[in-house]
């Protein structure tokens, strides 16, 4: 039975277990969307943006596991979603995007619509494709999918010419394909990883330095069996919240620029580092002719490009967490006791963790630092997904949300765009429909992307979205603040921010503003027992700052803040270990 490039499409999707796809049509991409409206097996969520369509897509891939898909239409609509593409590139998210695109004749004439997105995404792409044979439709799909997911995960593109989409084909679905020249690497080369467990079980002062890479290879039961196995300390990146239990007695929690000083601390002063899937990007090192200068380096990750980029490396493995990890936890094993003593390096992060927890000054304004504390604390034993804007807000909801799940923490790392904590709480929320999912925004990221309010409405997806409004950029204000001497540039949000209540009940939604500390639990609880859509604005403090911080150039062991009791000047001029 022939069939047109579109219905070969709807089933190709189908062949790859695709239930939702998040889209937006548009002229060239209406055979797409004729044929869409007759499949019972793929739900469609209308965004009003294509980039909200391409964040959704990403943050259901991080909180199921599986490829996300949207749909867009060409020129615009294609060029939209460009940002979402970059974003889950940087953080390497298996999206699969389909763009439409002009007739293959008119192709490179400017014709109406026309935008040449295949040579656009070239470098924020694992791969992408312009089909000009309708017949080579459906193993264009098999292979978008396969490489989506397959080594190091990451977005791929197809991009369909509207006669791709009207023309006639008998389908085949292919079972067995090759895609030539690409071959990952999965399995650890046995005699660095030999190596690395005599390192390992051997130092007296080692760390674990964990990031996405766990979460994507769904690697953290090996990983916390390794730990476990050898009492050694955990800190994780942004990407990698989830990966080890942020309340684990062996964590400390995130580091880098915004990370916590006993994280800073320990990995500065460690002998061996164990990297898994993490890329040592310089929001992490800081000044890299600085960073750990006593440690070994054993570094494991799927993608060898990345072993040796930033940093040298002692022992590099390349091939899958889950599996190399198994084969170390095994290498340690057979090792045997006595693995070497770590009381006293036990006892020195204890210390630190004793003088320089994470902490806020508490008074009459509502702290940030507040609410996603509560947030942590109300919803620690539900299944929950917190999903975050950029800026402050990120990194106040890094810093004092206990992640103890793996996918239960989505935020934009590499490339920190504001406006996907919206987007990532509809694509959370539609992937785990039963998971009670927070949007932790700032008013500056939200407004960026406010217009989806009417999809979370159109879809009644129970989000709750918490507003951190300090009328501000907030983290450029803070820049300014404390390298610009308070020139206060452009960053000032009060005058013409709309009233958010008022926004979230012009889409239908419940919206509450909170002014008073006493309220903020008591709101929260409500609308996590209500579970509806939700807006609430928290009128925070306007000029509160993250700390600790490493100042852009410096070493992240010479941070500034995170001492309770001391003042902003001090901890300016404070000349720590």
């Amino acid at each position: 039975m022939r069939i047109t490039g579109a219905e070969a499409l709807i089933k190709s999707l189908e062949m790859e277990g695709v239930d939702v796809i998040f889209g937006y049509p548009g002229g060239v991409v209406l055979p797409i969307y004729d044929a869409l409206y007759y499949t019972k097996k793929i739900r469609h969520i209308l965004v009003r943006h294509e980039q909200v369509a391409g964040h959704a897509a990403d943050a259901y891939a991080r909180v199921t596991g599986k490829p996300g898909v949207c749909l867009v239409t060409s020129g615009p609509g294609a060029t939209n979603v460009v940002t979402a593409i970059a974003n889950a590139f940087m953080d390497s998210v298996p999206i699969v995007v389909i763009t439409g695109q002009v007739a293959t004749h008119v192709l490179g004439t400017d014709a109406f619509q026309e935008a040449d997105i295949t040579g656009i995404t070239l470098p924020i792409t694992k791969h992408n494709y312009l089909i000009k044979d309708a017949n080579q439709l459906p193993l264009i799909v098999r292979q978008a999918f396969q490489l989506a997911v397959s080594g190091r995960p990451g977005p791929v593109l197809i991009d369909i010419p509207v006669d791709i989409s009207k023309a006639e084909i008998d389908f085949d679905y292919p079972s067995d394909f090759t895609i030539p020249g690409y071959k990952p690497t999965y399995k650890g080369h046995a005699k660095q990883i030999k190596e690395a467990a005599k390192m390992i079980a051997a130092a007296q002062k080692p760390i674990i330095y964990a990031g996405g890479g766990i979460i994507k290879s769904q690697a953290w039961d090996e990983l916390k069996e390794l730990v476990e196995l050898l009492q050694v300390p955990v800190t994780t990146t942004l990407m990698g919240k989830g990966a080890f239990p942020d309340e684990h007695p062996l964590s400390l929690r995130m580091l880098g620029m915004h990370g916590t000083r006993y994280a800073n601390y320990a990995i500065m002063d460690s002998d061996l580092i164990l990297a898994v899937g993490v890329r040592f990007d310089d929001r992490v090192t800081g000044k890299v002719s600085t960073f750990a200068p006593h440690a070994k380096i054993i570094h494991i990750d799927i993608d060898p490009a990345e072993i040796g980029k930033n940093v040298a490396v002692d022992v590099p493995i390349v091939g899958d967490l889950k599996v190399v990890l198994g084969d170390l936890v095994a290498a340690v094993k057979k090792i045997g006791e006595p693995h070497a003593d770590k009381t006293r390096w036990h006892e020195l992060i204890a210390g630190w963790k004793e003088k320089y927890p994470l902490h806020y000054h508490q008074n009459g304004e509502i702290r940030p630092e507040y609410v996603v504390e509560k947030i942590s604390e109300l919803s620690k034993d539900m299944d929950t997904i917190v999903a975050t804007g950029v800026g402050q807000n990120q990194m106040w909801a890094a810093q004092f949300y206990s992640a103890n799940k793996p996918r239960s923490f989505v935020s934009s790392g590499g490339l920190g765009t504001m406006g996907f904590g919206l987007p990532a709480a509809i694509g959370a929320q539609v992937g785990r429909p039963d998971a009670l999912v927070f949007d932790i925004d700032g008013d500056g990221s939200f407004q960026m992307v406010s217009q989806d309010l009417a999809t979370v409405a159109a879809n009644k997806l129970p989000i709750v979205i918490a507003i951190l409004n300090n009328g501000y950029l907030g983290m450029v204000r803070q820049w300014q603040e404390l390298f610009y001497d308070k020139r206060y540039s452009q960053v000032d949000l009060a005058v013409g921010t709309p009233d958010f209540v008022k926004l979230a009940d012009a889409y239908g939604i419940k919206g509450v503003r909170v002014t008073e500390v006493a309220d903020v639990e008591k709101v929260l609880k409500q609308a996590i027992e209500d579970r509806e859509p939700i807006l609430i604005d928290f009128v925070i403090a306007r000029e509160e700052n993250v700390f600790p911080m490493v100042a852009p150039g410096a070493s992240i062991d010479e941070m500034l803040g995170g001492i309770p009791g001391a003042s902003l000047s001090q901890m300016i001029d404070e000349g720590e270990e």
